[in-house]
């Protein structure tokens, strides 16, 4: 019997919209809306027919409300470039649902069962608050109409953690945040200064225009009152700082050192990457802007949480054989600050200068499930304007989980 070789997953383009605060600019999209305006967006600038699109798959967090009953089949039947042809699906792996989609799509054209997928990721955050999708909330007061109880969200044989040298009935992102800091040394001076480095880069970057090919202008849409005749087209996270100022903030925990300016910002958003074969690329005539390397999804300490960048880093690294200082732009979700600085302490001697160059979720967002592809599509269009050859984007997870990948890019010409 011959062996099977696999295709290789290319990017052909990544878009996202402009990150919207908490009730902001982009509150009074359904996210279903939202993110159809992306994917048809994508769509448009590649020039395909939508018809040959084989799949949407959506990353989406909290999947219930607005974002409930397949939200991918959802924005397909809400998009104006994809037909009903296409079926669409959703993932959830909690911050990295996102790049699991990303994932997902490029393990389907590798396959050859399909051959265009457009991976996406979208969270209203001001319509679906994080945490909506939590049973045991519902005997928090937020039950349903009828008062029934739909269960907790731990079991039994989970919710002691004893496996895991625990005497608590909650995992906490926030806690193991601190946890990570503690771990590698790092004090509140330290990620103090790394969320003001990353409200800089992030002002930067908008101010000489470098997310202009990524960015899809929207029109406002707030989720009360008027909508403005204008455009929303600029990350709305973005304020001045000082690190002065940033220093003043209380830490969460008595004697701890994570703060809000240390923790990833409240997010509208959504973001979309069509990734083909080379069956599909030659079919439409599309070219690339990058390759898939490697692909890693990995489990970690699901106390700290927020640690598992580093191996899935790691594996990403091995699995393509490359050496960290070989990768060009690396994008590490800013869901706390000392994540990103642990990945950099353990691979890059502590250097941030190829880290977040643009800024990252503490200025700029974090959207939850449509972080993955958001990172990507920034990764992708900074890795072609400063010319690199390689890129990585991991995500830290709920649960103690993470993903990694990393990309080539390719020259401009078509296969």
């Amino acid at each position: 019997m011959a062996q099977f070789k696999p295709f290789t997953a290319y990017i052909v383009d990544g878009v996202r919209s402009a990150g919207g605060r908490k009730n902001g600019r982009l509150s009074g999209y359904h996210p279903t809306d939202l993110c159809a305006a992306v994917v048809d967006n994508l769509v448009e600038r590649t020039g395909i027919d939508g018809k040959h699109v084989d799949d949407l798959i959506v990353g989406c967090v909290s999947q219930v409300g607005a974002q409930a009953g397949n939200i991918g089949r959802n924005v397909v039947l809400s998009s104006r470039k994809l037909p009903e042809s296409v079926p669409g699906t959703a993932v959830d792996r909690q911050c990295g649902s996102g790049q699991q989609a990303l994932h997902f799509a490029c393990q389907a054209v590798m396959s050859g069962t399909q051959d265009c997928i457009i991976a996406a990721g979208v969270e209203s955050m001001s319509q679906v608050p994080i945490g909506a999708n939590i049973a045991d909330g519902f005997k928090s007061g937020h039950g349903l109409p009828n008062g029934q109880v739909v269960g907790e969200k731990y079991g039994d044989a989970l919710k002691t953690f004893e496996q895991f040298g625990m005497d608590t009935r909650m995992f906490s992102q926030f806690g193991g945040a601190e946890l990570l800091a503690k771990k590698y040394n790092m004090t509140k001076e330290e990620l103090d200064k790394f969320s003001v480095l990353s409200q800089q880069r992030g002002a930067e970057a908008t101010k000489s225009n470098r997310f202009a090919d990524e960015i899809v202008p929207l029109p406002v849409k707030l989720l009360k009152g008027e909508s403005p005749a204008e455009m929303h087209e600029k990350d709305e996270g973005l304020r001045e700082v000082t690190y002065e100022a940033t220093a003043k903030l209380k830490p969460m925990y008595k004697n701890g050192a994570i703060t809000a300016a240390t923790s990833s910002q409240i997010c509208d958003g959504a973001a979309a990457v069509m990734v083909c074969n080379e069956n599909g690329l030659k079919r439409m005539g599309l070219t690339p802007k990058a390759k898939i390397v490697a692909m890693t999804v990995v489990g970690s300490d699901p106390v700290i949480m927020l640690e598992g960048p580093v191996p899935a880093t790691g594996a990403a690294l091995e699995k393509s054989g490359l050496k960290p200082e070989e990768i060009d732009v690396i994008e590490v979700n800013e869901a706390f600050a000392p994540v990103p600085l642990a990945v950099a302490k353990t691979f890059f001697g502590g250097s941030l200068d190829k880290i977040n160059v643009n800024g990252g979720a503490m200025a700029l967002g974090h959207p939850l499930g449509g972080t993955g592809v958001k990172l990507m599509a920034t990764l992708v269009h900074e890795l072609e304007k400063r010319k690199g050859r390689y890129g990585l984007l991991a995500i830290c997870e709920g649960g103690g989980t993470a993903n990694a990948t990393i990309i080539e890019r390719m020259p401009q010409s078509k296969l």
